[in-house]
């Protein structure tokens, strides 16, 4: 059998909460590399696979050759589409849907993508096939415009001065790699140990404005509630405070679900120590009304 290439965060967990039943449709609304979908699979459910990722095809083609237990179908597209993705895919209900938000790690892994700081490459950070790219973003924005989103999206309290650096590292030549942005971006930070590298919370703003994520997720939101059936679950996996607080929101006002999880589950321990992936994930539950 064709294992996926990366480990699928809080997969006992994700089991648990979508409460399983065979036969079932769930939609996982990020396929990724297929990891949470196999699963499933292997649990009996049925699941319609989503993925704006060109590259998820591969996975998906690797998963049907497979011939797992559950029914499987690929549909690519963004989860925020999830209800006409749903609909041409012949799936009109759901009983669980999962979002495992963010960047994949196939997506960090490829240098080519221009997702990661420690990856030299084309920056890029385009998860589909939207016109603008990190680079038109680094070296057309103004000072202002950079500074307020990097400090909105990657709450990165030296936003004016990576700003700043960013617009007089272009003046000189423009900025198109990833290796070149991370360069321009550490030299304003002051001197001193840190915990993180100084380009991530840059990486992690440019990456969300690019892909409009906190906005599809509003929308995948309220497209994973209609399209659950009563007592279905949504079961959403996020990395940062900005997605978590977004759910978290949303399932305490939605009028369609009701929280299952009073507070996130995190990954235990021993989950940490072999995939560090987990270590930031936040699991949120909630389970569609009977009204």
């Amino acid at each position: 059998m064709t294992e996926a290439p990366h480990l699928p965060v809080m997969p006992a967990e994700i089991l648990e909460a979508l409460d399983v039943v065979p036969g079932a449709w769930i939609v996982d609304g990020t396929f990724g590399a297929g990891g949470h979908t196999r699963l499933l699979l292997e649990a009996g459910a049925n699941v319609l696979a989503i993925d704006q990722d060109p590259g998820a095809q591969r996975y998906a083609a690797r998963l049907k050759a497979d011939g797992l237990q559950g029914e499987f179908r690929f549909a690519q597209g963004n989860f925020r589409e999830m209800e006409s993705l749903a609909a041409a895919a012949g799936v009109t209900a759901a009983r669980g849907v999962l979002l495992d938000l963010g960047v994949s790690s196939m997506q960090l892994d490829e240098g080519d993508r221009g997702f990661a700081f420690r990856h030299d490459g084309p920056l890029d950070m385009r998860m589909g096939q939207q016109e603008e790219s990190a680079a038109d973003v680094v070296n057309e924005y103004s000072v202002e415009e950079l500074a307020a989103l990097i400090y909105r999206y990657g709450e990165e309290r030296h936003s004016r001065r990576v700003a700043r650096n960013i617009v007089e590292a272009r003046s000189k030549a423009p900025i198109l790699t990833t290796g070149r942005l991370a360069e321009v971006v550490a030299s304003a930070y002051p001197g001193g140990p840190r915990r993180e590298h100084p380009a991530r919370r840059t990486f992690q703003a440019l990456r969300i404005h690019v892909n409009d994520e906190l906005g599809a997720l509003q929308e995948g939101l309220e497209a994973a509630a209609r399209l659950l059936q009563p007592g279905g679950r949504l079961v959403v996996l996020s990395y940062h405070s900005l997605e978590d607080r977004i759910v978290k929101q949303y399932l305490r006002e939605s009028p369609r679900l009701v929280p299952v999880t009073k507070k996130p589950q995190e990954a235990t321990e021993s989950e940490t120590a072999f995939n560090p992936r987990s270590r930031s994930a936040k699991l949120r539950v909630g389970e569609r009304s009977a009204a």
